[in-house]
């Protein structure tokens, strides 16, 4: 657990209302809220703020304080600020941010505490979550906020160098700083034409106008465009580091075993025989798992087979009947009510029950990181998607104040809610503690499968009433774990394991229906569960686009039309619904092996249509067609790139995928094992995106809710078979 620091106030501490409670709060907003930039700046660099640094030679780095983890995050927020700044793309490079409060995600604190407390959110709320957020420096890369975060702040910093280098110019040829202008990384005014390189040093020194003078997005050339990603080249010859390639002096490689799930302690192994394998160095136990240092991976990880660690665990092994059983049970109970509105539905025309399992998330990086002491300090370079709760967990772990302790955030290998976990940076940085050596640890395959904070699995129950071809109720109950409240209580130490909204985040169908109920029934599989792509959306929008369906087969309606005419509160999903059969080739005959579905999620909204057909017991998907609405597009390359590998993802969960555990182990334990859809599988994709001129929206998840339910409506049509759990088998 890891605790509050004495001097430091807690958010359980804020979110109190009444009485002490607004003393607190009213006695926290009177601490100082300006906040320096605390960048480190090369020679003949300047610091403009906290996003933005340029060099004598014209070099343009944008700070960026998301992780690059494929989403092209460092090309995107680049792109919005040298839009505003004026600056010329060739000259633009990127540089991940300090963890400092200026770089805090405030929007997604403001979503995980709606996702708890959706009444608590009103002026002083909003205001204590912000604040909390900053105070603390939370650093988080997840739930699709980047672009939604950062997209104003970026613009703001583009807007406030530009004035500040027009002043500085206009102070230099003697003209009002409001007639200059600038454009591909020069300050212009007539025939006058300066470098920002030259003037940078001296805008410094100017200060910044309030509120900064906008342009209107796209104006400087390069937001919206397709420009080139700057992370592909590296990453394409190679040259790109990640935690595995840190190389220091002295340096061994660990590799690690832990027990099965439960209650597991280390009971044993033959520790004299890793002297067999050349290379080894030392073996280093912990009472939950056993590491072997080696000068090469390879050399640490055969020692741990040789060695053979032995592990007890007290109570029960959790299994595949376990959670079933666990699930069955909540959902019997009916779970607590989180959303209604409009009353009773009523005697229900149509009840259905859906199911989805635990799900891997098979990066192709497993959890790695580097640690080495340095005096009286630890450094950690470690693939996270959360810097400064990676910084934290560490200093608990290992003693140190967070003062102490600096963590080098590196690109992902493959994040998708996975990197937000804490585990190998904090067994490196204990390996590199008692070692006394610069330790590399990175978890083997099967490691990572075994002990990976899953995708919850999921069970639901839907009901709903029909009054001719209109849904007039809908009820929904969904059994799952708690795993936001899981996930509270590893990273900061403080959770819940009771009903949660964001367990049943996109349930709310997007239709008109007059009478809702929405149902979280908690359950407690004794396996853990994380963040995964698009989280609870993943399994809710499988439940609820198969169920509307069936419904439209009830009534008697083409599902196209069915959703069609419900849809007249959600235009911009409505559009999406009529542009995805327009480019797919919607017929509406029974039999086509054509299934549609829809969501509305992170501020972006989407219509899938999928094309499939029965290969014996399996599934073959040929066509997957999506139209998107994610509001004003920032690059349509990488949005584009974004939902066709959440279409992907979408249909590996749907066709594969699936973990189950026996007796603690987990059955999977290659990639191979999860059957995930190879190239050759890979179906058509076309993807379309609707012309917008709202805020931009998330778009790294969006591809893959509407997934599921698009190919199991698609093989409904094709065989007549409703699939009704995940994943899809014929058999």
């Amino acid at each position: 657990m890891i605790a509050d620091p004495p001097h430091r106030l807690s958010r359980r501490s804020i979110l109190i209302g009444g009485g002490a409670g607004a003393g607190l709060i009213l006695a926290w907003g009177l601490w100082p809220r300006a906040y320096a930039p605390n960048l480190a700046a090369a020679p003949g660099e300047t610091v403009l703020n906290a996003f933005l640094k340029i060099g004598e030679d014209g070099h343009v780095t944008v700070v960026v304080p998301q992780i690059e983890m494929g989403q092209g995050v460092w090309t995107a927020l680049p792109q919005i600020l040298a839009d505003e700044l004026g600056a010329d793309w060739r000259q633009i490079a990127v540089e991940p941010a300090p963890i400092g409060p200026l770089y805090a995600n405030r929007l997604l604190a403001e979503e995980a505490e709606i996702n708890r407390w959706p009444a608590f959110l009103g002026g002083v709320g909003r205001w204590a979550t912000h604040e909390f957020a900053t105070r603390e420096s939370l650093m988080v890369t997840a739930g699709s906020t980047s672009i939604r975060a950062f997209e104003q702040r970026f613009r703001d910093a583009g807007a406030t160098a530009r004035a500040l280098l027009c002043m500085a110019a206009g102070k230099r040829i003697g003209a009002d700083w409001r007639a200059c202008d600038t454009a591909q990384g020069f300050v212009v005014r007539g025939n006058d034409k300066l470098r920002f390189g030259d003037l940078a040093a001296d805008a410094a020194g100017f200060a910044p106008p309030s509120p900064p003078p906008l342009r209107k997005p796209g104006e400087g050339g390069l937001s919206g465009q397709a420009l080139p990603r700057l992370d592909l080249p590296a990453k394409v010859d190679g040259s790109t580091r990640y935690a595995g390639d840190v190389r220091l002096p002295g340096i061994v490689f660990a590799s690690i075993r832990h027990g099965p799930l439960g209650e597991t302690r280390l009971a044993g192994s033959d520790k004299a025989k890793a002297e067999q394998v050349p290379g080894v160095i030392a073996v280093i136990e912990d009472p939950a798992w056993i590491a072997v240092l080696a000068n090469t991976w390879w050399a640490a990880d055969r020692a741990l087979d040789v060695i053979a660690p032995r592990f007890a665990t007290d109570g029960a092994l959790p299994d595949a009947a376990l959670v079933d059983k666990a699930l069955d049970a909540a959902l019997a109970g009916g779970g607590k009510t989180l959303f209604s509105q409009g009353g009773a539905i009523g005697t229900p025309t149509l009840t259905a029950d859906y199911a989805v399992p635990l799900a891997a998330h098979a990066a192709i990086e497993p959890l790695v990181a580097a640690a080495h002491v340095n005096g009286d300090r630890l450094e950690v370079w470690v693939p996270t998607q959360a810097p400064s709760l990676t910084r934290a967990a560490v200093a608990a772990a290992t003693g140190m104040s967070t003062g102490r302790v600096t963590v080098y955030p590196m690109q992902v290998g493959g994040g998708f809610g996975r990197k937000i976990e804490n585990d190998a940076a904090i067994e490196a940085a204990v390996l590199a503690v008692r070692s006394k050596r610069p330790v590399s640890l990175m978890w083997s395959r099967a490691e990572e499968m075994q002990r990976a904070p899953h995708r919850p699995p999921a069970k639901a129950k839907l009901s709903a009433r029909l009054e001719g071809q209109r849904i007039t109720g809908w009820q929904a109950v969904i059994a799952a774990p708690a795993t936001m409240g899981e996930l509270e209580q590893r990273l900061i130490g403080r959770g819940g394991s009771g009903a949660e909204h964001a367990a049943i985040e996109g349930a709310l169908p997007p239709y008109a229906i007059p009478a809702v109920s929405l149902a979280h029934a908690p359950a407690d599989i004794d396996i853990a569960t994380g963040l995964w792509k698009a989280m609870a959306h993943s399994y809710t929008c499988f439940f609820t686009e198969s169920f509307i369906d069936e419904l439209a087969a009830k009534s008697g309606a083409d599902p196209l039309s069915f959703r069609m005419t419900q849809l007249g509160q959600a235009p911009r999903l409505a559009r999406c619904l009529t542009r995805v059969p327009a480019i797919g080739g919607w017929s509406g005959e029974a039999g086509a092996g054509q299934g549609i579905a829809v969501h509305s999620a992170f501020g972006s909204h989407v219509a899938v249509l999928a094309e499939a057909a029965a290969e014996g017991d399996a599934v073959k998907v040929s066509k997957l067609t999506a139209a998107i609405d994610c509001g004003r597009v920032i690059n349509p390359d990488i949005v584009r790139q974004q939902i066709e590998g959440g279409l992907i993802w979408g249909m590996a969960a749907a066709l594969g995928d699936a973990v189950s555990y026996t007796r603690g182990v987990i059955d999977q334990r290659t990639l191979k094992d999860l059957a995930l859809p190879l190239l050759a599988d890979c179906p058509e994709i076309t993807v379309e995106i609707i012309p917008s001129g709202e805020a931009p929206g998330g778009v790294a998840e969006l591809g893959v809710p509407a997934v599921a339910p698009a190919i199991a409506n698609a093989i409904a049509s094709a065989t007549g078979k409703r699939l009704r759990s995940l994943p899809l088998r014929l058999g």
